[in-house]
């Protein structure tokens, strides 16, 4: 599967390609307490983004992650650890997705998973910022084809901003801690 290199209007299926990806996972994860939440910016209505679905499993403890890290790996994904963002261990997409999407173990009430929900339920909330959100993206969609990690990078300034105004704390060089 080829990995999405632009920014989109918004798509009214994201929400339906969340399910079928959450439908998909739980029956992998039976047994180990956890809730799957839409993350990023497909999460928001109305915002353009890349189509990528992000979905964070949430664990209650970190006790928890090996267990969730191992079921992952029955369902073909393969686990490429935190990739320098503490507490959000990453994997790489199983062979034949159902749909181009990020996966993040995280446990509940971290910093990781603090920042995928404050500034997922900002942007919900906040017209104006998701505006100034989107413009962003759009400004640096250019490097997608040539640069993600400038992509993210560019981002971040913005990222922090709203996630600070939303009530998180910003991190040393937090730029590119999310890939929303």
């Amino acid at each position: 599967m080829i990995v999405p290199a632009e920014v989109v209007d918004y798509d009214p299926r994201w929400p339906s390609w969340f399910a079928e990806l959450h439908a998909r996972l739980t029956p992998y994860l039976v047994g180990i307490p956890h809730r799957i939440e839409h993350v990023g910016s497909t999460a928001v209505p109305g915002l353009a983004a890349k189509p990528i679905i992000d979905i964070d499993i949430v664990v209650p403890t970190a006790d928890l992650v090996p267990a969730a890290i191992a079921r992952l790996a029955t369902a073909g994904y393969r686990h490429e650890g935190d990739q320098g963002i503490p507490g959000r261990e990453a994997f790489a997409l199983p062979p034949e997705p159902l749909h181009y999407h990020h996966l993040y173990v995280v446990v509940e009430g971290n910093k990781a998973w603090r920042d995928h929900i404050l500034l997922r339920d900002h942007l919900r909330a906040d017209a104006a910022d998701r505006e100034r959100y989107a413009k962003r993206k759009r400004e640096l969609a250019h490097l997608l084809t040539t640069d993600r990690t400038a992509y993210v990078s560019g981002k971040g300034a913005l990222v922090e901003e709203l996630i600070a105004k939303s009530g998180g704390s910003p991190t040393a060089g937090g730029q590119g801690r999310t890939g929303a």
